[in-house]
């Protein structure tokens, strides 16, 4: 008998698995193999845009996928550099087997059991999960069931006409628990993912491409990291297709599983396959691709943005028509993989299912895309059930305070009918969630719930209060610049002047560096993020809120017929819930504003 179980050994349930561990509870991970846990099926990188923002907050609530992409990280690069800080994010090229080793030695750090086997069974009384069955295992129980199924419910895998049942290349798919799970009645749909060719570095003429190496000095994802040393950093190269890929591509498009009409499957919009881009963007003549090393002692590299499905044979051809990958040597095909997800509108904000209790679901599971979608799921599905267990209110974040609850939002709010990818325009406060701020939002919080320990946050805690002695002596400081002089809160605020200039001039040791950075970041959009807040005030009076569980959207005049339908299907707990539905308009919430109003009234008066 266990707190917690968890189902897969992916992203999300290794986040799962490690914060029950963290707030005392026993745990225990089933998997089908302990060699794959925390295995990079598709590309080997973390971060990235949109996703580096989820990343830092992971690491903010003490989450261990940062931790293992610095330990792993080949090359560390911040994409849009030119642009403000809400859209600045770090992406990491990991090396594939380091970063899983890294996976494996944190969890043996800890108390988790590592329990190997398919969970072919969900225990079920009176309407909640008591326990899973495993095949060779048996029964076993435990207060609340997670699971992080990624793409292994059902899951197909295709190349061309081959046609093959699995989740991940060479490991079986989990069909007893799908079944099981449309028995049970959940809504159930088919979505798909895919991945490109592997190919010999050593056949590729890298002088042929253009070569992209990391940012130097080398940032760290983790701010627990800096005591390690990143391993030896590689460089990345772009290179395109051509004409001739486009053409074979053109000829051979009716053999693509995804044009042959063999997949039913949704793919993700934002890493389309090259036949989509082929297909789609018809005008284009090449396509960029990315290729990145995938270790640095394997002669494989990842070549980002030709995941394909097409045969084999196809395969061959058109790659060897990318620049510098003429005499490119495949080790393993590219394929496409269709698996079955549930709807996340059948969840509570908490991600346990509506229809049964003590079932959290997370990661692909619940339609998204990405290993820090995955992770970020995980952590919360972990948090939320090990505080059930312990009778303590629910963890959730509102969509001002985290990337990681405008994921969750969106999910439970408004369901996918592709897989979700986040981005930082998804967020109506990005500038209040830079990746920079992660800790500052939620360290706090999580050192609450027990998530961070007492060293960890003391630290965090004196960096904060250097920090705050920083900022007042510089901005009240007189500062030469050029031939004037005026206070540093007015320098930093000007915009016309390059950053790197007024770190120059302030001269700051290298400790300070940052420091700098920071404060000039926060006077310079100190009036936007003000308006923001004042946004976020009156968003908090809609989710405080609530929305009676008897009320009857009927009886409300003025409200259409598709409004009542979307809030008696979701049954939103509060008026910030109902906004963030689909359709729902400022109109519609004031009129349950009203209606709210009048029923507590008529309640108050029958009791006086």
């Amino acid at each position: 008998m266990y707190n917690v179980l968890v189902v897969g050994g992916g992203h999300a349930g290794v986040e799962a698995a490690h914060a029950c561990w963290r707030l005392g509870l026993s745990c225990a991970l089933v998997t089908l193999s302990e060699h794959t846990i925390g295995q990079m099926s598709c590309n080997p990188a973390i971060g990235g845009l949109g996703k580096s923002h989820l990343v830092k907050e992971i690491d903010a609530m003490g989450g261990i996928m940062p931790l293992a992409t610095d330990m792993s990280g080949i090359q560390f690069r911040t994409l849009n550099t030119r642009k403000g800080p809400a859209v600045r994010a770090l992406r990491v090229q990991c090396d594939r087997g380091i970063y899983k080793k890294s996976i494996q030695n944190i969890l043996k750090q800890t108390t988790i059991d590592i329990l190997e086997g398919e969970v072919i069974d969900l225990m079920v009384k009176r309407g909640a999960v008591i326990g899973v069955e495993v095949e060779n295992f048996g029964k076993v129980r435990a207060e609340k069931i997670i699971l992080t199924t990624g793409t292994f419910l059902n899951g197909i895998m295709y190349s061309g006409q081959i046609k093959k049942y699995g989740g991940r290349l060479g490991e079986k798919p989990s069909i007893p628990l799908s079944e099981r799970m449309y028995g049970m009645g959940l809504p159930m749909g088919r979505l798909k993912t895919g991945t490109p060719p592997r190919i010999k570095m050593s056949s590729l003429d890298l002088d042929a491409m253009d070569e992209q190496p990391g940012d130097l000095p080398t940032p760290f994802m983790s701010s627990l990291q800096k005591q390690y040393t990143h391993p030896k950093q590689l460089s990345c190269f772009i290179t395109r297709t051509s004409t001739k890929t486009k053409k074979i591509i053109e000829e051979d498009l009716h053999l693509s599983a995804m044009y042959s009409g063999q997949i039913q499957g949704i793919g993700p919009r934002y890493c389309p396959s090259i036949e989509d881009k082929v297909l789609k963007f018809k005008n284009k003549g090449t396509h960029q691709v990315f290729i990145e090393p995938e270790g640095i002692n394997t002669d494989l590299v990842y070549p980002n943005g030709i995941s394909t499905s097409l045969p084999i044979e196809t395969q061959n051809r058109f790659v060897r028509t990318i620049t510098g990958m003429e005499d490119s040597i495949i080790t393993e095909y590219g394929y496409a993989v269709e698996y079955d997800f549930v709807d996340p509108r059948s969840l509570h904000q908490t991600l346990e299912l509506k229809s049964l209790k003590n079932l959290y679901l997370a990661g692909q599971i619940n339609g998204t895309t990405g290993y820090e979608e995955a992770a970020a799921q995980g952590l919360i599905a972990g948090i939320n059930a090990a505080l059930s267990i312990k009778k303590t209110t629910p963890f959730i974040l509102d969509r001002s305070a985290a990337y990681i609850a405008v994921l969750i939002s969106d999910l439970v709010s408004h369901g996918v009918t592709e897989p979700y990818r986040m981005f930082t325009s998804r967020a109506e406060h990005r500038l209040m969630l830079s990746q920079d701020t992660a800790k500052q939002r939620l360290t706090h919080i999580a050192y609450n719930l027990g998530l961070v320990g007492e060293e960890d946050f003391l630290n965090f805690e004196s960096l904060e209060q250097t920090y705050q002695s920083y900022a007042t002596k510089i901005k009240r400081q007189t500062i030469n610049f050029g031939d004037k002089h005026m206070k540093g809160e007015t320098l930093l605020k000007r915009t016309d002047i390059d950053t790197k200039e007024i770190v120059q001039t302030i001269n700051p040791d290298e400790d300070n560096a940052g420091f700098l950075e920071r404060l000039i970041t926060e006077c310079r959009y100190q009036g936007y993020i003000d308006k923001q807040q004042r946004e976020i005030k009156n968003n908090i009076k809609n989710t405080t809120t609530k929305i009676p569980k008897n009320i009857s959207y009927k009886d409300i005049i003025g409200l259409s017929n598709e409004n009542i339908e979307r809030l008696e299907k979701n049954q939103p707990a509060n008026l910030g819930a109902a906004a963030m539905l689909e359709g729902i308009t400022p109109a519609s919430i004031n009129l349950l504003r009203i209606f709210i109003a009048k029923h507590k009234n008529a309640q108050k008066s029958r009791t006086s």
